[in-house]
C-alpha cells in the first residue's frame, strides 16, 4: 500500500514537472501570446482556469516580455468580460441563468441589484483582483444593466492591476521564483486548484 502511494506521488510530481517544462517551452512558440490571450478571454466569460497558470511560467521563461504578456492578458480578459456582459444582458434566460445558478447567485439577484445601484463600481474593482471568478462579475453586470462604458473602464483598471502587479513581481524576482517553481511546481498547481475552488465557494456562500 505504501509503495503504491509512493509510486502515485512520484508519478504526480513527474506529471507536474513535465507540465511546467512544457509551459516554459510554450513561451518560445510563435503563437504563445495567442494561447495566453485565448485562456484569459475564456476565463472572463465561461472558463474556470485563470490565465496565471500559463502567464507565470511564460513570464519566467522570458522575463523581458512579462509586461507584454500582462498586456495581452489584460486586453483579452476585458474582451472576454464584454462577452460575459453580453451573456448577462442578452442570453441570461439560457446560458447566463445557468451560470448564475451554478455560482449560487440565483436567489439573490434582487439583493445584488440593490447593492449594485450604489456599490457596483466597488464590486467590479474588488472582485477583479480576487480569486472569485471574474465571469460572475461580468455576467451580473450585464444582467443588471450596469453602465457598459463604466464597466469596460473598471474592468481595464482591475484586470490590468492584477496582471501588471504579477508581471512586476515576476520581472523583479524572476530568478528566485523560477528556482522555487522548479522545486515545488506541484505545490504551485495544487495551490492554484485550491484558489479556484475557494473562489467558487466564496462566490456561492459569502457574497
Amino acid at each position: 500500500m505504501v509503495s503504491v502511494s509512493l509510486w502515485f506521488l512520484l508519478q504526480t510530481v513527474g506529471m507536474f514537472k513535465s507540465l511546467y517544462h512544457w509551459t516554459l517551452s510554450l513561451s518560445q512558440h510563435p503563437r504563445a501570446a495567442w494561447a495566453l490571450a485565448a485562456i484569459a478571454f475564456a476565463e472572463s466569460s465561461f472558463f474556470p482556469i485563470p490565465p496565471d497558470v500559463i502567464l507565470i511560467p511564460m513570464s519566467l521563461a522570458r522575463p523581458k516580455r512579462a509586461f507584454f504578456y500582462a498586456g495581452v492578458c489584460t486586453i483579452a480578459s476585458v474582451l472576454g468580460g464584454i462577452l460575459g456582459y453580453f451573456i448577462g444582458s442578452v442570453l441570461f434566460d439560457t446560458l447566463g441563468q445557468w451560470l448564475i445558478n451554478l455560482y449560487g447567485y440565483g436567489a439573490r439577484i434582487e439583493s445584488i441589484r440593490i447593492f449594485y445601484d450604489t456599490w457596483g463600481w466597488a464590486f467590479i474593482l474588488v472582485k477583479g483582483l480576487t480569486p472569485i471568478p471574474f465571469k460572475l462579475v461580468t455576467i451580473v453586470s450585464g444582467l443588471l444593466g450596469y453602465s457598459f462604458p463604466l464597466f469596460v473602464l473598471l474592468s481595464i483598471v482591475t484586470r490590468g492591476a492584477r496582471f501588471f502587479i504579477l508581471a512586476g513581481l515576476l520581472h523583479s524576482f524572476g530568478d528566485q521564483i523560477k528556482a522555487l517553481l522548479e522545486k515545488h511546481f506541484a505545490i504551485f498547481m495544487i495551490g492554484i486548484v485550491v484558489i479556484i475552488v475557494a473562489g467558487f465557494w466564496i462566490a456561492a456562500r459569502l457574497l
